[in-house]
């Protein structure tokens, strides 16, 4: 057996074969060794993926020989005290041993491997890592792969590429800078004032509007609980029962008469802010007239009590139909009007989680501002806010919300080139959507929080796994009569978005020949079909949760595997489901000359 293990790293080492894996990655470990690669495996409890030394490895595989390595088991990542991490651990560290790939490990301890498999870069050793010839991770993703990161990236699309960001990500802001947290304050002032003019066209005769009501509580709840318990994955960390607004005190009670002047104070501010997105504040020094064309505060306490607490609007027909026109000509000019519902839902997120963790529904302004004051600490970086309109009317399957996770990879940025997946996963809350309930079973579709809801099944159409493939998305789609929605709108939708982020990113991530990376990206969709970008996954999870992903995820790991190590040196050669996103086309180097340019002219004279 040594002997045949000996021949086998020989060969490994001549064709440059080794490989070192660094997580849960299974599909990855027996793809490899099925192409004839020899893995040098990590230590258990390692830190970092280092260099041994050459007598050390010798005294090892003696040891193997003889039969007395087997306390020698799978490699995993550090834990980095999370609960999803330490499974996926545990799901590593039950993978069978093999005793033959366990000898040809030590046989190349000293080996720097050819390629590697990680879940994040930080757990290697940066002088070898810059020895490894093919990685699959690139440095310095924050830009693209954290809330706050993409946010602000987004917001430099236009130097890039004449795509206006609000057609495909909803409204974002990073509570921490001041300018942006000022400009949340008065979009989700004029939001209100677009919903009051909904709810007063939604109006019929003298029937009241405005019944939708949210539960007292803002908050995310947790499971069979109103709200949701201190310390909890979705309670925010340093909140308290206080920060939990209830209804507030009011003259106008559910069925009564409620201000004459509320319509026409939202009808002005809508005005207002229709001449600024005409550009005719162009020349002014003073603030926004948004800011100051009515009495907010006042405002958004009525506004409250008709949206949230059912109170009635009373408004004339001439009104009435002021307000149509008025919506008309804001649905001309905001891309976002038609994902707006009337209950002014907003979504807080914190910037570097993932797997649904920390995030709060808020329908109330004060409750937003009191959750970013609440990380003013000098560790308020590592719990930097970000806050995103809420997609209030999305597409929904058997009245439940669901989202898609689409895959792609940047096998380089310099020239960018990307690819996209074919195939994708759509993935289900576990209770009928509704904005009257804020629980996360309803809202918030990750596996990690659903996965708490096994037991909920609100209609059988829904499955137990909560997943579905685009396969089944599509044939869904046939069967309601918009067969072409994937194929033309959602998919070159998500190609766009995808292609848009990577654009405005391109010069803020840290590019590494050789290095690839494998994303996922999150969409949800609208009653229109138009997908919405959520945000971007470095890393995402392969492990599987249901037939379908287990199936999807090894078909990707699989065509990954083609992508990065045949099609290079065989652009022929299958590559699966991937197709070329975008190749941006090579830039020629310029060589300094030595040239001394100058500008002449003269200066333009009065006439």
């Amino acid at each position: 057996q040594l002997r045949r293990a000996k021949l086998h790293v020989e060969k490994a080492i001549k064709e440059k074969k080794i490989f070192a894996v660094q997580g849960p990655y299974p599909v990855i470990r027996h793809l490899l060794r099925a192409r004839g690669w020899v893995e040098r495996k990590l230590p258990r409890h390692g830190k970092q993926l280092k260099q041994q030394d050459g007598n050390q490895k010798k005294r090892q595989v003696d040891k193997r020989a003889s039969g007395g390595g087997a306390e020698l088991g799978e490699a995993v990542l550090n834990p980095r005290g999370e609960d999803e991490d330490k499974e996926e651990e545990k799901e590593q560290c039950s993978e069978d041993s093999d005793d033959i790939h366990d000898l040809m490990s030590f046989l190349v301890q000293d080996r720097v491997p050819n390629f590697l498999w990680t879940i994040r870069l930080s757990t290697i050793d940066q002088e070898l890592l810059q020895r490894i010839d093919v990685v699959n991770h690139y440095p310095r993703m924050h830009a693209l792969c954290t809330k706050e990161g993409l946010c602000q990236s987004l917001q430099n699309l236009s130097w890039f590429e004449q795509v206006d960001v609000n057609t495909f990500f909803p409204r974002c802001y990073r509570l921490g800078i001041k300018e942006e947290q000022e400009a949340f304050i008065e979009d989700f002032r004029l939001t209100a004032a677009r919903n009051l003019l909904k709810l007063a066209v939604e109006k019929v005769g003298d029937r009241p509007v405005g019944k939708e009501q949210p539960p007292k509580s803002n908050k995310v709840p947790a499971p069979k609980a109103p709200l949701p318990q201190e310390g909890s994955l979705l309670w925010p960390q340093g909140w308290h029962r206080s920060h939990v607004s209830h209804s507030l005190p009011s003259t106008a009670w559910p069925g009564s008469a409620l201000y004459s002047h509320l319509v026409e104070e939202a009808l002005e501010a809508c005005e207002q802010h229709l001449g600024v997105l005409g550009h005719q504040d162009i020349d002014r020094v003073t603030p926004s007239p948004c800011r100051t064309c009515i009495a907010w505060d006042r405002f958004l306490q009525e506004y409250y009590h008709v949206a949230h607490e059912g109170a009635r609007l009373v408004l004339s027909k001439e009104q009435r139909e002021k307000c149509q026109d008025v919506l008309q000509r804001l649905g001309e000019q905001l891309p976002q009007l038609g994902i707006e519902g009337n209950l002014n839902v907003w979504i807080l997120k914190p910037s570097a989680k993932s797997r649904g963790r920390g995030i709060v529904c808020a329908t109330r302004l004060e409750e937003v501002l009191e959750l970013s004051r609440s990380c003013t600490a000098p560790s308020a970086r590592l719990c930097e806010w970000v806050v995103q309109k809420y997609v209030e009317q999305p597409l929904t399957i058997f009245g439940t919300k669901f989202d898609i996770r689409q895959w792609f990879v940047v096998t380089d940025w310099k020239p960018l080139t990307a690819w996209f997946y074919r195939d994708c996963y759509l993935r289900f809350c576990s209770q009928p959507f509704s904005l009257r309930h804020l629980e996360a079973a309803r809202h918030l579709c990750n596996v990690s929080i659903q996965k708490r809801y096994k037991t909920s099944q609100p209609d059988p159409r829904v499955p137990l796994d909560k997943i579905w493939s685009n396969k089944q998305f599509q044939a869904y789609l046939a069967r309601v009569g918009r067969a072409d929605a994937w194929h033309r709108v959602m998919v070159p939708g998500m190609k766009a978005a995808i292609l848009n982020a990577l654009r405005c990113t391109q010069d803020q991530v840290g590019s590494r020949k050789g290095s690839f990376e494998l994303f996922g990206a999150d969409f949800l969709i609208g009653e229109d079909f138009q997908p919405w970008l959520l945000e971007i996954n470095s890393c995402p999870t392969m492990s599987p949760t249901s037939p379908v992903t287990r199936r999807l995820c090894a078909n990707v790991q699989r065509d990954t595997l083609r992508l990065v190590l045949d099609h290079k040196d065989n652009p022929s050669c299958p590559i699966g489901a991937f197709e070329l996103l975008y190749k941006e086309a090579a830039m020629p180097t310029c060589l300094h000359a030595g040239l001394k340019l100058r500008v002449e002219g003269c200066s333009l004279k009065k006439p």
